[in-house]
């Protein structure tokens, strides 16, 4: 499982860098790939940045719920306390996924490399 996942990647990177360099030699003939090639490789990065992110908050935010639900299982008169604090680290969980949505907005809308291609 482990050897195909491997392989799966080496192709995968195979391709980006056959099509990186098809894109450099196009731009003898006239045409250019490039922008093109990275406006692609963006929006990829942008949907796994967003994927990440929101995994992650995802996780944490049933994490801090579970354990609330087991603490207000085990002391119901601490209910209010347990569950301010829960709404607090579940909001500063959902940062990470508001900070991945921003990061990928930047690589789609506001991406460096695509202003220096021109």
């Amino acid at each position: 499982m482990k050897s195909k996942k491997m392989l799966v990647a080496l192709v995968s990177l195979l391709i980006v860098f056959g099509f990186a360099s098809l894109a450099f030699a196009a731009e003898k003939d006239g045409a250019d790939y490039t922008k093109a090639i990275v406006l692609g490789c963006s929006v990829i990065a942008a949907g796994i940045a967003m994927g990440f992110g929101a995994i992650g908050a995802g996780l944490g935010i049933g994490q801090a719920t579970g354990g609330a639900s087991n603490a207000v299982g085990r002391n119901p008169e601490a209910q209010g306390k347990i569950m301010l604090t829960m709404m607090v680290g579940m909001a500063m969980t959902e940062s990470v996924a508001i900070y991945a949505l921003v990061v990928s907005l930047v690589i789609l809308y506001a991406n460096p490399i695509v202003k220096l291609l021109g």
